[in-house]
């Protein structure tokens, strides 16, 4: 029979990887709430429509990556490749427009079939904020200031550089794709092929370009702050004063554009060195169309991902687990009075383990297995009398303690 393994691509979260992962989850779940955030889980599957009329046509994510197919009802589904497109469907079809802004704060599993590497699987999972609703630039700096707050919290800011841009309105993004169609046009011949194919469909994403030739070519290619009207660069001011005021450095990065086509004014990046080689580990920008493309009125916002797998390596170590008190019948006789005691610790909220198996000396041998704190030992004599014995597994005193103050003796 042939060994059934994981798909190419996913991975099975157990022990340590999963302690680090539901890590990650609590402290940006915690920490978004600061800032006013409730939790939405959206489905893991959307219209195919949703992602490729919204994400953009040339995205990498929609050409290359979508893993789409046709249901048994003939409907074109997709299994999500990133969060904000399903939230603002959410938001839409729930009737949420009218009551906003709205403080997002999502976790789950997105899928995209790419090549695998560190940190990067097929099936990974994302948390991720949306403000939406509101059109200040001080939302764009609480949504970033909530973002580097997790990564502070989780203790892995000594490696990470945060990365800040613009791409500025319509009025302004058009202006500096003309310029930069008409500086790329001379050097044609010398882009990628991928590049030749952005040149005529969206110049802008060349920018994101990791072709070693278009980088260099990039070196003296015009920048978006020359082609900023007065709105859109008041906008990037107020973003950097915000951030200024809230104590947070920033790097000033031209070329960082995101790889979605729904994203205007604040695009940025947190980037980390803690990986081997600089990776975004949290990154995200402002999106003031998605809303209305995806059939709602014309609504602003503000949002950023970060993959769980990549926050959750740059961890120095997994909290541990609390370790527990193991309940030990001295014999089946006593089983009864140990699952009552087990109840009862649990309900004092104490973690507690109850062997199914064994003699007094296996199941105390598995109580150090375990990392168990205390051996909480029941005999005939302890339950005639209502007590316990209570044995410490780090030093090997134990001492009789009445039931009623147990929790208290192992807490």
């Amino acid at each position: 029979m042939t060994k059934l393994q994981p798909v190419r691509g996913t991975q099975d979260l157990i022990g340590e990887e999963a302690r680090r992962h539901g890590h990650v989850v609590a402290t940006a779940r915690r920490v978004a709430g600061l800032y006013g955030c409730t939790e939405w889980s959206t489905p893991i599957f959307e219209a195919t429509s949703v992602f490729s009329r919204n994400l953009g046509e040339t995205s990498d994510v929609v050409t290359k990556e979508m893993y789409t197919f046709e249901d048994r009802g003939g409907d074109s589904i997709t299994l999500r490749p990133e969060g904000t497109a399903g939230v603002c469907r959410a938001l839409v079809s729930n009737g949420l427009t009218q009551t906003l802004p709205q403080k997002i704060f999502y976790t789950g599993p997105m899928f995209r079939y790419e090549r695998p590497q560190k940190g990067r699987y097929r099936q990974f999972h994302q948390i991720g904020l949306e403000i939406i609703g509101a059109a200040e630039p001080l939302a764009d700096a609480e949504a970033i200031a909530c973002g580097w707050q997790i990564l502070r919290e989780l203790g892995i800011t000594e490696s990470v550089t945060l990365n800040i841009n613009t791409l500025g309105d319509r009025e302004s993004r058009d202006g500096y794709r003309a310029a930069l169609v008409e500086y790329l046009s001379r050097y044609e011949g010398e882009l990628s092929a991928e590049s030749k194919v952005r040149l005529v469909k969206n110049p802008l994403r060349i920018l994101d370009t990791k072709d070693a030739g278009d980088i260099r070519l990039l070196e003296k290619a015009p920048v978006i702050y020359q082609h900023l009207n007065a709105a859109s660069a008041a906008f990037y001011d107020g973003l950097k004063a915000a951030l200024q005021q809230m104590g947070i450095r920033f790097v000033e990065n031209p070329r960082i554009v995101r790889g979605f086509d729904y994203y205007n004014h604040t695009a940025f990046e947190f980037v980390s060195t803690g990986l081997g080689a600089q990776g975004t580990v949290l990154g995200g920008g402002r999106y003031d169309q998605l809303v209305e493309q995806m059939g709602g009125p014309p609504t602003p916002g503000i949002g950023w991902g970060a993959g769980i797998e990549r926050l959750a390596m740059l961890l120095a170590e997994p909290p541990a687990l609390p370790r527990p008190v193991a309940v030990i019948p001295m014999s089946e006789a006593e089983t009864e009075e140990a699952i009552a005691v087990a109840v009862w610790l649990r309900n004092q909220g104490i973690a507690t383990d109850i062997g199914y198996r064994g003699n007094f000396k296996r199941r105390l041998e598995r109580s150090n297995k375990i990392n168990a704190m205390y051996a909480v030992i029941i005999g005939q004599d302890e339950v005639a009398r209502g007590v316990v014995t209570l044995k410490s597994l780090d030093d090997g005193t134990q001492r009789e303690v009445a039931v009623g103050d147990l929790a208290a003796a192992v807490s």
